[in-house]
């Protein structure tokens, strides 16, 4: 260490090894946020559930996750950056081991929490640690390494979980992160144990911790159960949403009077930071939603398998890991408002290119649009990073990195629960819609029933066969209406965005102050 403290950057092997490890332990809890989307019938079919039951497995692990991202920074501050995340990745191993273990869903549910919980320092702790090991002018290339492995883990989440849904049993999901877990924990604790940062006893806001827990908690109950509990015909249901709506204006409340919160909610304050964190949750939730949508339907409707579902998502990684360096190095250059406008014009095309699918595309019809949402996921977090932080004290940054995280994390949790539930309200509507054409005594209906005859089926054969296919399309038109609005939310994001004060530099630079 330096006389001023400071440490010098990192260089050669030291900094390779460690930056890798580094990135590692990100893919690793990104992964686990969408690893077990494709593997949801697979788990919930060998634990005795319903599949949407089944949905716990990964809602649980997010919300947890965001949660406690916030706690980051009080964690950070008085136990030291270094200490924090390389404990952060060990309990995550840990917990990793003990999910693949879960006999029933509640003890995997139980178990995810647990995983969600521990592993909330590792994304912003990462980040803090890679852009103090790069030397000043190569930040931007930390942030590009950071930006890829946030990015790609989303999408090899489906193919990984679906390969081994498909090949072994669904435990192997949890407990491959225990070796990468293990040597990601001792690379980062062998290159960085001497370059820990100061500590402080600090106090925290447990009222509002426990707040936050409850709030966020109930509305998940909400939108979780609701489909199944008849919504707000359910006691549960309304409780539950008055308990997050009371609670949630309450908390509001305490973190704007409490003298050390738990969220400092005074950064809002600054119109960057609000209209980026706005934008960045919006733009975050209908890519996970989308993710979690693709191969859901994929595999109940066309008869995917969960691998193939999952590499129907792959070219979109590739084409991330090919322009993220490009995206990053262009970043210091390049208004970021631009930039954040070229991903989300790439994401709507994306999205309504998805909108025109039909049940009887082949599997690069299906694909093409992932190769498009590839390039706007190597310029949205990069563009979103440079508008919030742009301004931000450096003594505030690892408050500004926590809220942002948690306000992702809990954004793609609560848009997941949504796209599942409109997902089946709109397929009731349009099958509603399409019943009222095939009755007994319609003229197409009676077509088709005495072809299926001729083709030696009975009545009964016929009628199922029909209904089959209604269903089918109905289906399809409830995720093309889905498509469709999100293709239109990324379009009102672009307006947003523009309403920002143009960053005055890199955020390499802000978050490395």
């Amino acid at each position: 260490m330096e006389k001023g403290g400071a440490l010098p950057p990192m260089t050669g092997l030291a900094l390779g090894l460690t930056a890798f490890a580094l990135a590692l332990g990100t893919f690793m809890q990104v992964l686990d946020s969408t690893i077990a989307n494709v593997s949801l019938p697979t788990i919930a079919g060998n634990l005795g559930v319903s599949a949407d039951n089944g949905t716990w497995v990964v809602t649980s692990f997010v919300v947890a996750n965001g949660v406690t991202v916030p706690l980051t920074g009080w964690l950070m501050g008085r136990f030291g950056v270094v200490r924090t995340f390389v404990a952060s990745v060990a309990l995550f191993t840990f917990a990793s081991f003990l999910c693949g273990l879960a006999w029933n869903l509640n003890v995997l549910i139980l178990f995810r929490i647990f995983q969600g919980a521990v592993s909330g320092p590792m994304i912003p702790g990462s980040q803090a640690l890679l852009i103090s090991i790069f030397p000043e002018n190569k930040r931007s290339t930390a942030l590009g390494v950071w930006s890829i492995t946030t990015l790609i883990g989303p999408v090899a989440g489906p193919i990984l979980g679906g390969y081994i849904s498909d090949n072994y049993h669904w435990s192997w999901i949890f407990l491959i992160n225990v070796p990468v877990g293990i040597i990601c924990a001792f690379l980062c604790w062998r290159g960085l144990r001497d370059r820990e940062t100061p500590t402080r006893n600090i106090p925290i806001d447990k009222v509002g911790v426990w707040m936050l827990v409850i709030w966020v908690g109930a509305l998940q109950i909400v939108l979780d159960k609701g489909k199944d509990a008849d919504w707000f015909h359910s006691t549960v249901i309304v409780v539950a949403a008055v308990v997050a709506a009371v609670i949630f204006v309450a908390w509001i409340i305490w973190e704007l009077t409490d003298a050390h919160p738990a969220v400092d909610l005074w950064l809002f304050r600054g119109r960057n930071f609000t209209l980026g964190t706005i934008a960045f949750c919006m733009g975050y939730a209908v890519f996970f939603a989308n993710v979690l949508l693709m191969p859901l339907w994929m595999q109940t409707q066309l008869g995917y398998t969960a691998t193939w579902a999952g590499l129907v998502a792959a070219p979109s990684g590739v084409v991330a890991i090919i322009c993220t360096p490009i995206m990053a190095r262009l970043s210091g250059k390049m208004d970021a408002r631009m930039l954040a406008t070229i991903a989300f014009v790439a994401f709507a095309v994306s999205f309504f290119m998805r909108a025109e699918f039909t049940t009887q595309g082949d599997f690069w019809t299906y694909t093409m649009p992932m190769l498009v949402q590839g390039v706007a996921m190597s310029c949205f977090f990069l563009a979103m990073l440079n508008i919030q932080l742009d301004g931000i004290p450096p003594e505030q940054l690892p408050s500004a990195t926590g809220i942002s995280n948690f306000a992702r994390m809990t954004s793609g949790s609560f848009a997941a629960s949504i796209v599942t539930t409109m997902w089946d309200r709109r397929e009731a509507l349009h099958q509603s819609r399409m019943s009222e054409h095939f009755t007994a005594f319609a003229p197409g209906y009676r077509q088709a029933v005495d072809k299926l005859e001729s083709l030696g089926a009975n009545a009964l054969q016929a009628s199922g066969a029909i209904t089959h296919q209604m269903v089918q399309q109905a289906y399809l038109l409830s995720v093309d209406d889905l498509f469709w609005v999100s293709g239109w939310i990324s379009i009102v994001m672009i307006v947003l965005v523009w309403f920002a004060r143009r960053p005055k530099g890199d955020t390499g630079h802000v978050a490395a102050e």
